[in-house]
Parts: structure tokens; C-alpha cells; sequence
């Protein structure tokens, strides 16, 4: 069978070296050999642990952050509930048993999973079978972009979805900017990065990552994707009323570096040796993200710490209670409870931001 890897020599022999985004894109959605289209990588059997496979306290927390925002919005009916990228639905199922908490709010959800993998929407659908009689008449929908999901206010939830969206690299040398490429070596066995001998075309480097005073050898990420989901989602903002809640790891301020990694088995792995065999990411740059949003119309607020986002939410008391119910489980909630939010663990790398519809008030954990 042809793997992701000939295909990319392939490619690469007939059209050129690839862009970063380009490998990274292939990589993971090739819609027959990318890496998630055919698989579960989560949990400790797979390559990676997200916070809703760490603990339940994780997913019922933005359950609950939802039906508050939902009550904030006036309590629309019918509501759409997004999720972008929801694994194999975990939060989404943790986040409905905890939002029939509040009076009317599954009544009214029709809920949205955007999702491209036919893996994961087999073990979605699975994951929330019973959810189909919590939501009464309503009922689940799957989508394969954002752009598909109906008009209408809405609750969108991101919970490790930006940093899989592909970057374009950047590097500076003696005559200026160039693209960092991904060609191969001279035996075309193996992939190596080289870089484009021209400048990049005009716009190619948003103006704000340009001028971050980087030197020599510096890389710039610049990730187009997110830029317009953000505008996209704002422009939904601005038009009705919504929140979006994006968490996911990454930096605060746009800097130069190059944060292109490989995960597979729990380890990092070299982002080049076996395409489509290992998770690809890249750190989120959350300013980016949020000055593409704020400039199509949406209110901004954060980032935070997901460590002081889920403090602010109650996740302590959450933990207590837990522990009191399950003594038996005490080790393993406070170890879940300290992975989610020790600034040494998840609280300080992941970050959490909202974007709300003008006029709406600071949602929680932002006020």
C-alpha cells in the first residue's frame, strides 16, 4: 500500500518542495493516509491525553460556563451548540450531563460537532448516543466545517482545535525574509526543511509578526487557517448573539519561534521522519487570533491561564466534592485536579479565550 510518505515524495518530485502548512496539512487530513482520518490517537492507548480524557471536573465545568453564558444571551431558543474539533466526545457528553443543570438550557441546544474524521464521528456518535434523548426533539448534527453550521446565536467551544490548523513558517536571513519549505534529500529517502529562494508574496507575513524583532535565523509562524476561522466566527458574533471559548496551548504575544512538534506514543517525535503516523501541532498564537477577531467585529477577552480560568469556574470545589463522593478515587481526582491547572503542568501553557458578541458582558472567568 502507498504510504503518506511516497505520496509526499511524489508530490514534492512533480510540483516541488511543500510548504510547511502544506506537509502539515497532508499529514493530518489526507482524506485516505493523514493521521486522524483513520484513528483514535486520545487517551493513554493512543499518542496523546487532552483535559476532557484527564478528568470529568474538565468537560462539566464548560458545560456549565455555557448554560450561564446561554442565560447571559437571554436564553435563546432554539441555541446551537458547536464543537470544533470534539475528539471522541468527551467534552461534549460531559458538558451536556452537566448543562442539565440549568433549567430550559438542553431544551433548547441543537448541538453541531464539526468534525472531518470518519474515525472520530464513529466514537463521537457512540460517546453521545444517549444525549439524543437528553436533547428531547432535537438532535445531533456533524459537519466538516465551521461554514456549515446554521445562522443563529450560538455556543462554540474549542478545546485543543487551533493548534492542529497548519502554520507557514518564515525565516529571516542576510536577504530578508524567506519561506521555510519541506523538500527532500538528495536520495529522496528522507524529508528535510529547506528554504524558498524568493521573498514570500505581499500579505504572506501579517505586519504584525514582521516587525517582533526578530534576528537571523529567526522563524516567524503564521498560522491563515485560524486568522479565518476567527474572522468567520466574528462575523457570526457581530450578527447574533454568541460565545466562542477557545483553549488550547500556546503564547500570549506574538514572538518568533519555531513550535512545530510531533507527538506519538506520549513522545515527541522528529516532525519530518513518518508523515501521517504522529500528531502534528504547533503553539497557538492567541494574539494573532484575537486581533483577526477583534477586527471582524467580535469582543475579545483573555487570554487566561487555564489554570486561574478553571479556579475562577470552581474546579476546587468541584475536585472536594468529587472526593467526597468517590473517597476511593481521592489520588487520582487530586492529580487530575493538579494536572489541569498547576502553573508547572497544564495551568500556565494552556490558555483560554472567549470571544462574545458586542454588548455582552465579560463572560465567567473573565470578569
Amino acid at each position: 500500500m502507498t504510504s503518506l510518505a511516497d505520496h509526499l515524495r511524489r508530490r514534492i518530485a512533480e510540483a516541488g518542495p511543500l510548504s510547511v502548512a502544506e506537509y502539515m496539512d497532508a499529514a493530518l487530513t489526507h482524506p485516505r493516509l493523514g493521521y486522524y482520518m483513520g484513528r483514535d490517537p486520545f487517551g493513554r492507548g493512543g499518542d496523546f491525553i487532552t483535559a476532557p480524557e484527564i478528568s470529568q471536573m474538565f468537560g462539566e465545568l464548560i458545560g456549565s460556563w455555557c448554560a450561564v453564558q446561554w442565560r447571559a444571551m437571554g436564553g435563546p431558543d432554539p441555541v446551537n451548540l458547536v464543537e470544533l474539533g470534539p475528539g471522541r466526545g468527551t467534552l461534549m457528553a460531559d458538558m451536556l450531563r452537566a448543562g442539565g443543570g440549568a433549567e430550559g438550557f438542553l431544551e433548547s441546544l441543537s448541538v453541531s460537532l464539526v468534525e472531518i474524521s470518519p474515525a472520530l464521528k464513529t466514537s463521537q456518535e457512540d460517546a453521545l448516543m444517549g444525549a439524543k434523548d437528553v436533547l428531547k426533539a432535537r438532535t445531533l448534527y456533524w459537519w466538516n466545517d465551521f461554514s456549515e453550521v446554521p445562522e443563529g446565536p450560538l455556543l462554540i467551544v474549542a478545546n485543543e482545535f487551533l493548534d492542529a490548523l497548519p502554520v507557514r513558517q518564515f525565516q529571516k536571513t542576510p536577504q530578508g525574509w524567506r519561506e521555510r519549505m519541506v523538500g527532500v534529500s538528495d536520495d529522496r529517502k528522507e524529508f528535510r526543511f529547506i528554504l524558498a529562494d524568493g521573498a514570500p508574496e505581499d500579505g504572506a507575513i501579517p505586519p504584525d509578526l514582521s516587525g517582533a524583532g526578530a534576528g537571523e535565523g529567526d522563524i516567524l509562524e503564521a498560522r491563515p487557517a485560524a486568522a479565518a476561522l476567527a474572522e468567520a466566527i466574528a462575523g457570526r458574533l457581530a450578527r447574533q448573539p454568541g460565545a466562542a471559548l477557545f483553549i488550547d496551548y500556546g503564547h500570549s504575544e506574538s514572538a518568533a519561534g519555531d513550535t512545530l512538534q510531533a507527538v506519538k506514543d506520549h513522545e515527541y517525535r522528529d516532525p519530518l521522519a513518518a508523515p501521517g503516523e504522529a500528531d502534528l501541532t504547533a503553539h497557538v498564537d492567541f494574539a494573532a487570533f484575537g486581533r483577526a477577531a477583534a477586527g471582524a467585529g467580535a469582543r475579545v477577552l483573555g487570554p487566561v491561564g487555564q489554570g486561574a480560568f478553571l479556579e475562577a469556574l470552581g474546579i476546587g470545589v468541584r475536585g472536594e466534592a468529587l472526593m467526597a463522593a468517590e473517597p476511593a478515587h481521592g489520588r487520582e481526582i487530586e492529580a487530575a485536579l493538579l494536572r489541569l491547572t498547576s502553573e508547572d503542568a497544564m495551568g500556565r501553557l494552556f490558555k483560554v479565550m472567549a470571544l462574545v458578541s458586542p454588548g455582552l458582558a465579560p463572560p465567567p472567568g473573565f470578569e
